[in-house]
């Protein structure tokens, strides 16, 4: 959605709205079914005593052209490593994303994971939680078991549509995820919630996707009113992911 501008803003802002609101006034806890829950939830975690395998720089995941991608940092810090696993925005791919956010995760020291959607954007801002969440939970495998992560260091982020999934998908697997990325999300898709996430969302003031009116100023007094520990970087941009904003949110991580 984030990237379709045949959309008119507002037709999104009246979807991004009635999503957030959901979300808002608890319809998002009344949606607790278990199939909801089990949709929503991912089950890979990291193992204890894993050893890093993996050598510095970036590797694919899989062979068949539409996995993704993981950056392990130039220089390891010793014992368990710090992790994001970052979604793209619709249209886009995991290499794309590891162009943008690689250089400030290799300078903190961060392990970086970008996987590709199973089809142009994220499944449940088409509908609901599938392919993708299995896709992820053999990614978050696939990397556990060769990567030693400190699981109070485990981040889910995303750009745009990714931004919009990592949030949702961030609140349902809070026991997973201790923090959650949102760079230009456009709203929360309603979930089942589980833990209690920090989260980081960061807004252009002249986005011209998502309007920040409609989206991040709307999603962070609603996160914050239902008790979340919510950091809010506006900055003078339009739909993007400046470095300095992507720095800062690195460091939001590791610290």
């Amino acid at each position: 959605m984030a990237e379709l501008t045949r959309i008119t803003r507002r037709q999104f802002g009246m979807a991004a709205g009635s999503a957030v609101a959901a979300f808002a006034s608890g319809d998002a806890c009344g949606m607790s079914t278990r199939a909801a829950d089990r949709d929503a939830r991912l089950t890979a975690r990291p193992i204890e005593d894993a050893t890093t395998t993996l050598k510095s720089g970036a590797i694919g995941l899989g062979s068949n052209g539409r996995d993704g991608i993981i950056q392990m940092p130039a220089t390891l810090k010793p014992g368990p490593q710090p992790l994001l696993l970052f979604l793209h925005g619709a249209t886009q791919d995991g290499a794309r994303m590891l162009r943008r956010v690689g250089p400030a995760a290799d300078e903190a020291g961060v392990v970086l994971v970008c996987p590709d959607s199973r089809d142009v954007t994220w499944d449940a801002i088409r509908g609901g939680f599938g392919d993708d969440i299995a896709h992820l939970n053999h990614v978050l495998e696939h990397v556990f078991a060769h990567v030693a992560v400190d699981p109070q260091q485990v981040t889910v982020g995303g750009f745009s549509d990714g931004a919009t999934y990592a949030l949702s998908l961030g609140l349902a697997n809070g026991d997973l995820f201790p923090r959650v990325a949102a760079f230009s999300p456009g709203f929360v898709i309603p979930v089942p919630v589980r833990g209690r996430p920090r989260l980081f969302v960061s807004h252009g003031r002249f986005d011209q996707i998502l309007p920040i009116d409609q989206c991040s100023r709307i999603i962070v007094p609603q996160l914050r009113a239902k008790g979340y520990d919510v950091t809010f970087r506006e900055f003078d941009g339009r739909h993007e992911m400046p470095p300095d904003v992507a720095s800062e949110a690195m460091r939001w991580m590791t610290t």
